[in-house]
């Protein structure tokens, strides 16, 4: 049988995929602004005929029918990275948070995440019979790999992204086939904070630079003072639009990469539907499994590789939290340490995070003596190198306690530096220099 035969066999709808989603089984579903959106809507449409159905998830963006209160009780989320929309289904014990470096995630699907029935998105099939799965790599490929069902929503809609991203119809026992826009994250204008952070930022980047960012508002203004530097690179878990508009400039251009020269390297995309068209059939974007992607020994292999991601709060110690606030679960680590740890041992290699000095409309500092009781740490204190707010830089690598406390709290806000400096003299038995 040719593969267009067989894609004619398994031309389904989501009301018949969805009866080989059983009690006790596991889904693991598609991340990001890959997420699949006509097979979640069956199963919320008939969440009374299912009971104790795992979720496996990451991010998803938009309305997803399936963390409905309606739902709760006929489906479990366990979620590796919470965002805006799935944060509530923790707090209201309908889910969970699994705590794993993103990188890992491919590796855990079949054992310690379950895996019975896989759901994800794709393009329509190219002319040999394969189906890019678009702006969302990730974990998709491990399990499908593992899947004892597999369902795609074939969407028209969706970009084709080479790579290490590709799947065949014979791989897929019901195609979905569609047609909808891909959810949108549009970036707002930096405040003057964000703009100042964005500069810090930038004067730590040199030419020939290979960088990853993540996403919102301090990532995209770094992007914006990026405009004079020469021959940068892209190696990173996702990006967003500000990374096309210095591609469309040539800002970007991964000339001097030492890894995929002169390729933009990802797992995931999150943007604007420009950016969408930006990236359908672009050779010079790759995505990768994360595992591949957010591999410290794969990032090291990057000339001027620099990090640069961000977080709730740090302590005089240097250490980070970036996923919880005290013990309610915010986000996600993803892929902070991997980045920080592989640009450490890159060759001329800069880890930087980046934050405002204060939270909550200013009525709280980011820089504390002690992280909120029960915060995770994210970053430790001996892997953190640069942090920076929109006060300035302090470089906590190669520095004693008493001197990294100092430099942090010149980074602080003003209007908490006399109770930090107190609590320092306190610690410290000694006068803080200012």
């Amino acid at each position: 049988m040719n593969w267009k035969d067989e894609y004619k066999k398994k031309i389904s709808t989501p009301e018949r995929a969805i009866k080989d989603i059983h009690d006790g089984d596991c889904v693991v579903m598609g991340h990001a602004a890959a997420v699949p959106r006509m097979v979640p809507q069956a199963m919320a449409d008939h969440c009374q005929d299912y009971n104790d159905v795992l979720i496996f998830h990451m991010t998803t963006l938009g309305d997803n029918p399936l963390l409905h209160p309606r739902c709760y009780g006929h489906f479990r989320h366990v979620s590796n990275f919470l965002s805006g929309n799935s944060r509530d289904t923790v707090n209201h014990l309908a889910g969970d948070f699994f705590p794993a470096y993103f990188k890992d995630v491919p590796e855990m699907i079949g054992d310690e995440i379950p895996c019975d029935v896989a759901v994800f998105q794709a393009t329509p099939p190219n002319d040999d019979g394969y189906c890019s799965l678009g702006v969302s790599c990730d974990y998709a490929l491990a399990a499908i790999r593992v899947a004892k069902h597999v369902i795609i929503e074939t969407n028209e809609m969706m970009p084709f992204i080479g790579g290490e991203n590709m799947i065949h119809i014979s791989q897929i026992d019901h195609i979905i086939p569609c047609a909808y826009p891909l959810p949108e994250l549009h970036s707002s204008t930096p405040s003057e904070v964000e703009a100042a952070i964005g500069r810090h930022c930038a004067s730590l980047v040199t030419d020939g630079s290979t960088l990853q960012l993540g996403i919102g508002a301090i990532p995209n203004a770094v992007l914006q003072e990026l405009g004079d530097k020469n021959d940068l690179g892209i190696h990173s878990e996702m990006f967003s639009d500000g990374v096309a508009d210095l591609m469309k400039r040539g800002v970007i251009n991964g000339r001097r990469k030492t890894l995929h020269r002169g390729k933009v390297v990802a797992t995931f995309i999150m943007g604007t539907r420009e950016l969408y068209d930006f990236v359908d059939g672009n050779e010079q974007i790759e995505l990768f499994p994360v595992n591949y992607t957010n591999d410290p020994f794969i990032i090291a292999q990057n000339y001027r590789m620099i990090s640069i991601n961000s977080c709730l709060e740090v302590d005089f110690m240097g250490q980070v939290a970036s996923e919880s606030i005290g013990m309610r679960q915010f986000s996600g680590i993803g892929g902070q340490v991997d980045f920080v740890r592989g640009a450490s041992i890159a060759r001329e290699g800069k880890s930087i995070i980046a934050m405002p000095s204060t939270a909550a409309g200013g009525t709280i500092s980011r820089i504390k003596p002690f992280l909120t009781p029960g915060a995770a740490v994210s970053t430790t204190r001996n892997d953190v190198n640069y942090i920076v707010t929109e006060y300035g830089i302090a470089r906590l690598k190669g520095r004693t306690l008493q001197h990294r406390a100092e430099d942090l709290i010149r980074i602080a806000h003003p209007d908490f530096r006399p109770q930090l400096i107190e609590e320092y003299e306190r610690r410290f038995m000694s006068k803080f220099q200012a």
